[in-house]
């Protein structure tokens, strides 16, 4: 009787189905036998539902661990951290399947987000550091870790972006240029093109002259908004009160016409829709993309990517053909102005875990264990 309630207690693996508790409440959910799920280990793949225990060392782990593979007889498979805590394993500290490492970091780089946000200039990385009680090593690749960036990369796009709204309100581009912290308008105009996609002026002109058709709809992540030119679709984003998603468009076409439910695009938006729903093919839409030549490339090389498949930031500037653009490539993904269609929530950090999304890591998270579940069929 022992055994059976012991067996209860920790709600070992069983090839039929799993039982695991959250949140009070028990859901079975199916998992494929030992073997498919020790390949998983050796593939470190991300995404998974379960995690594995060695017995040798008395910790658990997320099948992506990066620490080396421990021998088949000694692991033991579990659906949940609690259920390999009260079998007596402890959390691995090198890939912290409980999050609690992560959630410290995070609350680091938030911190350093928000003082670059507020900074006149750029805040060094010793201070930035200092600030943070790590050292710099340390605190850097938490950074790079959590955003792709350098903190001074993610300060450069602080000044891009300031530079663009004031020359979307139609500041004069010697005073946007100046209140964006840039020291001259030649260093603007010198990279231009890695700053704002196009001249200074055609910023300024905000999209003036073009009309801009939009459609809302609701998904399982909230409401949608797609919306697009006569070329294409130019924008797709979920998971944000209207008022939000609207904002973010008209920020980047501030002197557009913006049309409002356009049943022309209902076909547009259901294809967006059938998308979320059976995420099993590329997103296949007539697109009307505004970038550098270089960001063009990346947002091209990202549609390779096939559902159900994941890349580094490293492996993507390796398929753009420039293999030590690793931060500009992260800044290209984090300026698709066309999620979905253009998929940047495949792309993860070196050590397997999904790095910041725009429209929020638990939807990345969703995205891609339904691709992977799909691709499996």
């Amino acid at each position: 009787m022992r055994a059976a309630s012991g067996r209860n207690r920790r709600m070992a693996y069983n090839p039929a189905s799993l039982q695991i508790a959250a949140m009070d409440i028990m859901h079975t959910i199916d998992l494929p036998p030992d073997d498919v799920l020790w390949e998983q280990v050796l593939a470190r793949q991300t995404g998974t539902e379960f995690l594995y225990g060695v017995t040798t060392m008395g910790v658990f782990c997320r099948p992506a661990c990066p620490s080396p593979r421990p021998l088949r007889r000694n692991v033991r498979f579990f659906a949940s951290t609690e259920s390999a805590e009260e079998a007596g394993f402890r959390a691995c500290k090198r890939c912290d399947p409980k999050g609690d490492r992560a959630r410290i970091a995070q609350a680091v780089v938030r911190d350093a987000c928000a003082f670059i946000e507020s900074a006149e200039e750029i805040p060094s990385l010793e201070a930035l550091a200092a600030r943070s009680g790590y050292s710099r090593f340390h605190f850097l690749r938490m950074f790079r870790d959590h955003t792709g960036l350098t903190p001074r990369s993610y300060g450069e796009g602080v000044g891009a972006r300031r530079l663009q709204a004031a020359l979307s309100q139609g500041d004069r581009v010697a005073d946007a240029v100046a209140g964006a912290g840039y020291g001259s308008e030649s260093r603007v105009y010198e990279k231009t093109g890695a700053l704002l996609g196009m001249t200074p002026g055609a910023v300024r002109r905000g999209g003036q002259g073009e009309v801009i058709r939009t459609a809302f709809a609701n998904c399982q992540f909230g409401r949608l908004l797609v919306g697009a030119t006569d070329k294409g679709v130019c924008f797709i984003g979920f998971a944000e009160p209207d008022e939000a998603l609207m904002g973010d468009l008209r920020q980047r076409f501030p002197k557009a016409k913006v049309t409002l439910n356009d049943p022309a695009l209902a076909g547009t938006v259901q294809v967006v829709l059938d998308f979320l729903r059976e995420p099993k093919q590329a997103l296949d839409l007539p697109l009307d993309l505004r970038g550098t030549a270089f960001q063009q490339r990346v947002w091209r090389t990202l549609q390779q990517i096939q559902p159900g498949e994941t890349r580094t930031y490293a492996q993507l500037a390796e398929m753009a053909g420039n293999p030590k653009a690793i931060r500009a490539v992260a800044r290209s993904c984090a300026t698709n102005p066309v999620s979905l269609a253009v998929p940047c929530h495949r792309v993860i950090g070196s050590n397997g875990d999904l790095t910041g999304y725009r429209w929020g890591v638990p939807r990345k998270q969703a995205l891609l264990t339904e691709e992977r579940r799909l691709s499996r069929r």
